[in-house]
């Protein structure tokens, strides 16, 4: 177990057994055992603005440690591509729905060869039934008869294929006005992403580009993330990370407030180790006022694990290996072994095997 002895040392819990000239003794104290944790404070709702399109930056509207609001307008991109493409989506769909419209020359041909065809027909017809007339009072013959009938089928599929050559055309053109709306939105949802704008409330940490500089898509633009809610991101060793717990308070200090001790409470723990220091992350949320918004503040901390109240205590620095201490007893020297239970980074618990009478000496 690791603990901060200047940290702890603010919080009222360093030793002060009694020491006198022939050794030290055992005293009544309140120990709180506490986990040591380093680590630095971070913003909620942390996130990097990136880029969604290609071209020059033309206005950084924002400075490091300005405060923002969500949707606002941070930087402005200059893209004679996108406006191009622009310009060409919005003429397809105007000449796509002139195709679709009353005045369509497309659809103007087709109607006009459908009106050609209906009259045809109705001629075939009329001059089919006078041929059967006639071949029914035997003033023509077979052939005329059979060569009318077969005008008057030619006229009537004519029509059909013409009707549906005009259906066909009122549907395609009608899907060509949808494609070329769709193309239309994309290119301009394209130009909305040269105006790059806050998901967030919060303020702005770091500004990675400038005007004038050529920005491409995923390119990281700006560091953003809230400026009220933070949380302590925690290291805690291997060692001690059995004995976390979300609820745990946590007693934080900074260099940059020298006087001030933070308290939080153990919000979220991660069960992945990071093998590059053999440690646990956890985070802690404060519970009473927090420190101001500087992005990655360092921090140390203690994590409360137990406060234990009026125990029999003795100097940590007494203790040989992990459970033995030397005595003098009758003007001899004996190590004697005792049962541990909490301890700090100063003192242990003594559960058994010494009382106050004992005298503690430093063998050297």
């Amino acid at each position: 177990m690791k603990t901060n002895p200047y940290l702890l040392g603010l919080l009222g819990i360093l030793s002060a057994c009694n020491r006198g000239s022939e050794g030290v003794s055992p005293t009544y104290r309140d120990l709180t055992e506490a986990v040591y944790a380093s680590g630095s404070i971070y913003p909620r709702n942390e996130y990097t603005v990136t880029a969604d399109a290609t071209g020059l930056l033309q206005q950084r509207l924002i400075n490091e440690g300005d405060t923002i609001r969500r949707n606002q307008l941070l930087f402005v991109l200059e893209s004679a591509a996108e406006d191009a493409r622009q310009r060409a989506a919005a003429s397809a769909y105007r000449q796509a729905q002139a195709n679709l419209g009353a005045n369509s020359p497309v659809l103007a041909e087709l109607e006009a060869q459908v009106r050609n065809a209906r009259t045809r027909l109705a001629n075939d017809s009329i001059n089919y039934s006078r041929f059967r007339e006639l071949y029914a009072q035997n003033a023509t013959s077979r052939a005329e008869l059979e060569r009318a009938e077969l005008n008057y089928t030619l006229a009537r599929n004519n029509l059909r294929a013409q009707l549906n050559t005009l259906q066909r055309s009122r549907n395609q053109i009608q899907v060509d006005v949808e494609n070329n709306r769709s193309q239309l939105i994309s290119s301009e949802e394209a130009g909305r992403s040269t105006r790059v704008r806050s998901f967030v409330d919060g303020k702005v940490y770091e500004v990675y580009k400038d005007p004038g500089e050529v920005v491409r898509v995923g390119d990281q633009l700006a560091l953003v993330g809230s400026s009220h809610q933070l949380y302590a991101q925690l290291a805690v060793d291997e060692s001690d990370f059995g004995r976390i717990r979300v609820g745990q308070t946590v007693m934080l200090k900074a260099d940059v407030y020298p006087d001030k001790v933070f308290r939080a409470r153990i919000a979220k723990i991660y069960p992945k180790l990071n093998r590059s220091d053999q440690s646990f992350r956890v985070d802690a949320e404060f519970t009473d006022a927090s420190p101001a918004s500087y992005y990655g503040l360092t921090v140390e901390a203690n994590i409360i694990i137990s406060q234990n109240r009026r125990v029999l205590t003795i100097p940590k620095s007494y203790v040989v290996g992990s459970d033995s201490v030397w005595i003098e007893q009758g003007g001899n020297r004996q190590k004697v072994r005792f049962r541990k239970g909490a301890e700090n980074f100063d003192l242990v618990e003594v559960k058994g095997g010494l009382t106050e009478a004992s005298k503690l000496i430093s063998i050297d």
